[in-house]
């Protein structure tokens, strides 16, 4: 049977997190958060003492033991939880985090008098010996390991500015990665072949020319709208503040096959990009769910919204765009970022002028 409960709010968070609030019973406008759920056997208990105007304490049970891994460890999600409900961090950084906290903190010890225990119950203070141990585990895997220890600096800076921790041990291990080049760019014929599945008028179309004409992130595409448009001398352009941390601004005028696709759209919303009920997408998670989707049915099972990213830079590139005119299209705010597209045409070029040398020899 469902127990009804009067005044109980339930409030899910941008940070994907649900969070439970009472009405102080005769003070409506007085609201106290329960530190757990319905699920939770205690439920009951916070609920009566919340709707009296009292806010319990978790038993202690219920916390990890300070100074352990997973007491820092549950301090620094809850921070960085907050941080993504006050908009100062992305849900992905996030949802990132704290699956790979989880790998972490259910690692094994393997020295010294902690061998055979999980990292959750060790104390903060974790040797470097056992970091580099960690690091050597995940050899096989260098961008797991490279992302672990990512995270672990930002826990211990956390932990450092707040006095949890005296140092920071993870910030002088090194791990060694090179980039495999990470998602896949589409090619002339992975267009094409997605365009055929997807004529024009189709949401699935305008998804395509959105990004292949805006160069913008997924995080960036699904509230991207009308209200980002501003007229410059009867020219359309499209501003924006990229979601990533450290990206610039962006202006760039809207090209004409992108007019073309929002006017062939029958449905008109806040974002250019809508769901089947014509609504918005309400995350980029939604977005990329559906444009797995449209590939699949277009054959291309393999390839991502940040590829079509890659191939726009590199068409960029190919077409005499320097890296500066790509850094101001793709938000980037370094420089170097963007010398990975026109390096890779340079070199290309370079090649052709080389071979051609070999051109007239008789062979």
């Amino acid at each position: 049977m469902r127990i009804r409960y009067d005044g109980l709010i339930r409030e899910r968070l941008p940070s994907g997190n649900l969070r439970y609030r009472v009405r102080v019973e005769g003070d409506a406008s007085r609201k106290i958060t329960l530190p757990i759920s319905p699920e939770h056997p205690d439920f009951h208990q916070h609920y009566r003492a919340a709707r009296g105007g009292i806010r319990l304490k978790l038993a202690a049970e219920d916390e990890a033991q300070r100074g352990t891994l997973q007491w820092l460890a549950d301090g620094y999600i809850a921070h960085l939880s907050r941080m993504v409900d006050a908009g100062q961090a992305s849900p992905y950084t996030l949802k990132e985090r704290a699956n790979l906290m989880k790998l972490f903190l259910a690692q094994e010890s393997s020295s010294g008098r902690s061998r055979g225990r999980i990292y959750a119950g060790l104390p903060v203070s974790i040797p470097h010996h056992e970091l580099i141990a960690l690091r050597d585990r995940f050899a096989d895997r260098p961008a797991k390991a490279k992302n672990i220890f990512k995270m672990l600096r930002a826990m211990y800076k956390w932990g450092e500015e707040r006095g949890h921790v005296a140092a920071n041990p993870a910030a002088a291990i090194k791990v060694e990665y090179s980039s495999q080049g990470g998602a896949t760019p589409w090619s002339l014929d992975d267009l094409k072949k997605f365009r055929e599945a997807h004529p024009p008028g189709t949401m699935a179309h305008l998804t395509l020319t959105l990004f292949m004409f805006t160069a913008c992130r997924i995080g960036d595409a699904y509230r991207l709208g009308r209200a980002n448009e501003v007229k410059r001398g009867g020219v359309t352009w499209l501003e924006w503040q990229p979601r990533k941390r450290g990206s610039s601004f962006v202006q760039i005028p809207m090209l004409a096959p992108l007019q073309k696709a929002l006017r062939q759209q029958k449905v008109i919303g806040e974002a250019y990009l809508l769901t089947s009920h014509g609504k918005p997408f309400t995350s980029a998670e939604g977005l990329r769910n559906r444009l797995k989707k449209w590939c699949r049915e277009a054959g291309l099972e393999d390839r991502s919204s940040h590829g079509i990213r890659k191939a726009a830079g590199h068409l960029l590139a190919l077409n005499g765009a320097t890296q500066y005119e790509i850094m101001a299209v793709h938000g980037h705010a370094n420089a170097t970022t963007s010398e990975v597209y026109t390096k890779a045409v340079e070199r290309m070029k370079l090649g052709e002028m080389a071979a051609s040398r070999l051109a007239g020899m008789d062979w």
